[in-house]
C-alpha cells in the first residue's frame, strides 16, 4: 500500500522547515529512504515518526486483533525548496499482540527478503533501470523498547537477533519519560550488556570519516537513544516548543537534558542517512545476494581456484537442471506406468469379482425360478385335484337330487291311489 503526499512549507499550514524541529536534507537533490518502525503496540511509534519528520503521516486506523503481524508500507514525499525526499514508512501492526509470540519475527524477515529479492531481480535483468528503480529495501529499523527499567524481553532479543544481518537496527527506548534519569541510565547499560551477551549486532555510527568521527563516536556511547515524541506545542518562555505536559511538569522533546530525541534526529536524518543506505546495499543486500546466487549454483572460482565464467556456470547449471529434469521425467514415466499397471490389475480384479457376482446372481435366479416352477406345478396339481373333487361332489349332489325326486313322485302316486 502506497500513499504519496507533497509536504512542503505551504501545504503543512505554513510551518517552515528550519533547524529547530524540522528536517533538512542539505546537498541531497533526491533521496529514497525506507524506515521500519518495529515494536509492541502502544509505544508511540506513529507519534515519534510524526515528530521526527515534522508532519502528520495520515493513515488508515489499524486493528490490533490480527492473528499475526501485518506489515503496512506507506510512501510519502517531503519537500523543502527544490529538494525532495521520498520516504517509505513500514509499520508492523500487531507485533507482540499475540499470545504465542514465537513466530512474530517471521513476517518481518519475509518482508525484508521480499524487498531484497525485488532489487535482485531488477539487477539481473538484461535491461536494468536501477537509476529510476523505486528502492523499497529497508535502510533503517527503529526498534522500540518498552521503558520497563529492568531488562529486554525475550521477544525483543529474538527479533533483533533474527534481523541484525538483514537491516540496520537502531534501538530506542520509547516513552523514556516514564522512568527516572537514574533508572534510565541503568536501563541503557543493562540493554547494551544483554545485546552484547546475546550476540545482537546493532547499527554503529561510522567513525572512519574524520568529519563525523568525533560526533558519531560520542553518539555510539548514547545508544540506545531514550526518546519522547509529541506533536503538541507548548509555550515555554517566549517560544512554542514540542513537549508533553504532566501535572508535575513539562517534558520538552527537543531539550537534550530531557531526552535523546535531537540526537536521534541528527544521527538518523542529517548525519548518517547516506551511510545507512550504503550499509544496506554493501552489507545486508550483498549478503542476501551472495547466499541467493550460491543457492542458484553460481560461483566465482572452480575447485582449482580458477576464475569461473558466468557462461560456464550457466552451462553447468543448465546441464544439471536438464539432468534433474530428465531424471524426474523418467521417474514420473515409471510412476505413470506403475500406476497404469496397478489400475489394470484393479480393473481385472473388479471384473473378476463382477463376473463371480453375476454367476452367483444367475445361479440364484435359476434356483428361484426352479422353486417357483415347482411351486406352480404343486399348485396346479392341487387345483386339478380340487376340480376333480368338485366335479365328483357336483355329480353326487345331482344324483342325490334325482333320487330324492323319484321318491317324492312315488309318494305322490301312492297318496293319490
Amino acid at each position: 500500500m502506497s500513499d504519496h503526499r507533497n509536504l512542503s512549507t505551504k501545504t503543512r499550514g505554513g510551518r517552515s522547515l528550519s533547524d529547530t524541529g524540522t528536517v533538512l536534507f542539505h546537498s541531497i537533490p533526491l533521496l529514497l529512504f525506507s524506515v521500519c518502525v518495529l515494536g509492541e503496540t502502544g509505544l508511540g511509534k506513529s507519534t515519534l515518526m510524526d515528530t521526527l519528520f515534522n508532519t502528520k503521516f495520515e493513515g488508515e486506523p489499524t486493528q490490533h486483533n490480527q492473528p499475526g503481524v501485518q506489515l503496512k508500507s506507506n510512501t510519502y514525499e517531503l519537500q523543502e525548496s527544490n529538494v525532495r525526499l521520498k520516504l517509505t514508512v513500514v509499520n508492523t501492526v500487531g507485533f507482540g499482540d499475540q499470545i504465542n509470540k514465537e513466530d512474530s519475527y517471521k513476517s518481518i524477515v519475509e518482508f525484508i527478503d521480499t524487498q531484497f529479492e525485488a532489487y535482485l531481480q531488477e539487477e539481473l535483468k538484461i535491461k536494468r533501470t536501477l537509476h529510476s528503480y523505486h528502492d523499497t529495501r529497508i535502510h533503517a529499523c527503529l526498534y522500540f523498547i518498552a521503558p520497563t527499567g529492568h531488562s529486554l524481553k525475550s521477544l525483543d532479543l529474538v527479533t533483533m537477533k533474527k534481523l541484525d544481518s538483514k537491516v540496520n537496527i537502531i534501538p530506542i527506548i520509547a516513552k523514556s519519560d516514564a522512568i527516572s534519569k537514574s533508572e534510565l541510565t541503568k536501563f541503557k547499560i543493562k540493554i547494551t550488556s544483554e545485546l552484547v551477551s546475546n550476540g545482537v549486532q546493532i547499527y554503529q555510527f561510522p567513525t572512519d570519516d574524520e568529519t563525523v568521527a568525533e560526533i558519531n563516536s560520542t553518539m555510539n556511547g548514547h545508544l540506545p537513544f531514550a526518546v519522547v515524541g509529541s506533536t503538541e506545542e507548548v509555550k515555554i518562555g517566549n517560544k512554542m516548543v514540542k513537549a508533553r505536559q504532566y501535572p508535575w511538569g513539562t517534558v520538552q522533546v527537543e531539550n537534550e537534558n530531557h531526552c535523546d530525541f535531537v540526537k536521534l534526529r541528527e544521527m538518523l536524518i542529517r548525519v548518517n542517512m547516506e551511510d545507512l543506505r550504503e550499509q544496506t546495499h554493501t552489507r545486508h543486500y550483498e549478503l542476501y545476494r551472495r547466499c541467493k546466487l550460491e543457492e542458484m549454483g553460481f560461483k566465482d572460482t572452480d575447485p582449482d581456484c580458477k576464475p569461473f565464467s558466468l557462461q560456464e556456470t550457466y552451462e553447468a547449471k543448465r546441464n544439471e537442471f536438464m539432468g534433474d529434469l530428465q531424471k524426474k521425467e523418467e521417474e514420473m514415466r515409471q510412476m505413470f506406468v506403475q500406476r497404469v499397471k496397478e489400475k489394470e490389475a484393479e480393473l481385472k480384479e473388479a471384473e473378476k469379482e463382477l463376473h463371480e457376482k453375476f454367476d452367483r446372481l444367475k445361479k440364484l435366479h435359476q434356483d428361484e425360478k426352479k422353486k417357483l416352477e415347482d411351486k406352480k406345478k404343486s399348485l396346479d396339481d392341487e387345483l386339478n385335484g380340487f376340480k376333480q373333487k368338485k366335479t365328483a361332489a357336483e355329480l353326487l349332489q345331482s344324483q342325490a337330487q334325482q333320487a330324492g325326486g323319484s321318491t317324492t313322485l312315488k309318494r305322490d302316486k301312492e297318496r293319490k291311489k
